[in-house]
């Protein structure tokens, strides 16, 4: 078909459109009713909404129970050791210490001897009172027992000197009851006196006693005179200086 012949055709549809529109337009109830049209597709989505109002805020809670405890964490490392700080301010002055120990040496020694009036015989276990005195400063010799009392602490040395005559000698030399050493000389019938000597270290402590005492009955030859004597002497080598009663 030729487009000069389709024209007349198309007239007549636009002539029909643009009547229909025309009672449309003017609202003229159509004479006969058709039947539903299909649904249309979907439209597009709209623009987003404006963001609403904050609501109000919620009332507070009560606070809630206490928690247990949480185990101790481990011990961190030690820290770096800070800088040395300033030097503070000198302290204020001490109070006065204590008196010290003397620095004077302490001294202690004797001497005596037998009179002629103590030559006589002594019996075994007898203490021989050596009954002049030579020299006793410090009083701790006893010239009526014949005894030596320490007062200061430390090593003395002790010596006897006898004069043997009429009979032989033996004699100790006793610490608080013990012997210490023994002495022992031999007379023969000799027209002139003999002479017996000896000497000891020992340690002392205040209170300690030391004296001559006689060992067997028959030998008991000590003898004094204006020509010769028989003494017992002591005296302090060092002292326990620390523990002398003397300086407590």
């Amino acid at each position: 078909m030729t487009s000069l012949q389709t024209w007349p055709l198309s007239l007549l549809l636009v002539i029909a459109v643009h009547w229909s529109n025309s009672l449309e337009d003017n609202k003229i109830p159509s004479l006969c009713t058709g039947s539903p049209g299909i649904p249309g597709s979907p439209g597009l989505h709209g623009s987003p909404g404006q963001p609403g109002r904050d609501g109000r805020d919620g009332r507070d809670a009560q606070p809630g129970e206490k928690g247990e405890r949480g185990e101790s964490g481990q011990p961190g490392q030690p820290g770096a050791r800070g800088l040395t700080g300033d030097r503070g301010d000198p302290g204020g002055k001490g109070e006065r210490g204590t008196p010290g120990e003397c620095a004077v040496a302490p001294k202690s020694a004797f001497s005596a001897k037998l009179s002629e009036a103590r030559t006589t015989p002594l019996a075994a276990g007898d203490a021989v009172r050596f009954d002049k005195v030579i020299l006793n400063e410090q009083g701790d010799y006893n010239p009526e027992t014949g005894r030596f009392t320490c007062r200061v602490p430390g090593v003395y040395y002790l010596a006897v000197h006898a004069t043997v005559y009429r009979s032989s000698l033996q004699f100790d030399l006793i610490k608080n009851g013990n012997t210490v050493a023994s002495y022992f000389q031999i007379f023969g019938n000799w027209s002139k006196p003999a002479s017996l000597s000896g000497g000891t270290l020992v340690h002392l402590i205040p209170g300690d006693q030391v004296w001559v005492q006689m060992a067997l009955g028959e030998y008991t030859g000590f003898y004094s005179s204006p020509k010769t004597d028989s003494t017992f002497t002591g005296f302090l080598v060092y002292s326990d200086w620390k523990n002398s009663a003397v300086f407590a």
